[in-house]
């Protein structure tokens, strides 16, 4: 039986491939943060479904939770616009994205380290194959190492990757459904900041509102169901990286719906990413208990 945990991530993984072919669909009808503010709309439905859910529960540490699930969205909010911030500057997309990418190697280090979780000999395996999975989808090509947008590429990296960390600790203390909540209201305030730094053009198609729409609903069922992941025990340290594995949706829709070719390096990229996704489900049984920070 598959554990609850590596169900609910697989359906971010989902939701979130198809997020990153919407954001490809968009083009240039809106710039990064035009996006960024116009899919606040889209995790409107997701808000009012968790503010009425029968899930959301008091709990014994409901503002501790709630505190943490609040700071995970802000540095969310924070290292995307740092993210477009470094793409706006001249920088490659196709190098910015593969090493904004590996994200979820920081949550994983800090899970370990923090978090006390371990790991079986087979899952760290499939965190290695994850993360060269990642590698191959997002790796198109070669740039120097130290070029000047290096650095502040680093911040979304370390945002993003504490922010996983945040979200794991926050469902320590309250209920999935509940963090989720608070994580996502987190955007609204940032989506009014940024409306204020870059107006919205004089015309929008309707066929961009209902992509950018789209676009934050996907984004948004794809977090409630990490939460939901690291509700169900599932370790921060093993979910982070098999969420990174998006790409496996991705490409394939890229092929159906672009008409996209997916050369050798995506096929070997899919072939190790669901070898990953195999290793790292295969937990011990008797796990370590994790204890709450």
């Amino acid at each position: 039986m598959i554990a609850p945990w590596l169900l609910w991530t697989l359906l971010a993984v989902a939701s979130w491939g198809v997020w990153a072919l919407l954001s490809k669909l968009i083009g240039d009808a809106l710039s990064p943060t035009q996006s960024q503010t116009l899919s606040t709309i889209g995790l409107g439905p997701v808000i009012a479904g968790l503010a009425v859910s029968r899930k959301l529960g008091p709990g014994g540490q409901r503002k501790r939770g709630v505190a943490f699930a609040v700071a995970a969205g802000v540095l969310t909010c924070v290292g995307n616009i740092a993210y477009y911030g470094v793409l706006n500057s001249g920088a490659k997309a196709a190098t910015v994205v593969p090493l904004t990418a590996m994200y979820p190697l920081v949550t994983m280090l800090l899970a370990v380290v923090l978090l006390k979780e371990t790991l079986n000999r087979i899952q760290v395996m499939g965190i290695v194959l994850s993360l060269v999975a990642i590698y191959l989808f997002n790796v198109q090509q070669e740039e120097r190492v130290f070029s000047t947008w290096l650095f502040v590429a680093l911040i979304p990296v370390a945002l993003w990757g504490i922010s996983g960390l945040l979200q794991k600790i926050s469902t320590n203390s309250i209920s999935g459904e509940l963090s989720a909540l608070w994580f996502l209201l987190a955007f609204v305030p940032v989506a009014i900041f940024l409306i204020t730094r870059e107006p919205l053009p004089p015309r929008i198609s309707v066929r961009t509102w209902f992509l950018v729409i789209l676009l934050g609903l996907t984004f948004a069922l794809g977090n409630f169901a990490i939460l939901l992941a690291f509700a169900s025990h599932g370790k921060a340290s093993i979910i982070a990286p098999v969420a990174g594995l998006y790409p496996l949706v991705s490409i394939p829709l890229a092929v159906v719906v672009l008409g996209e070719r997916i050369g050798p390096r995506e096929w070997i990229g899919i072939v190790v990413a669901l070898c990953a996704v195999a290793a790292i489900s295969i937990e011990s049984k008797t796990p370590a208990a994790q204890p709450a920070i």
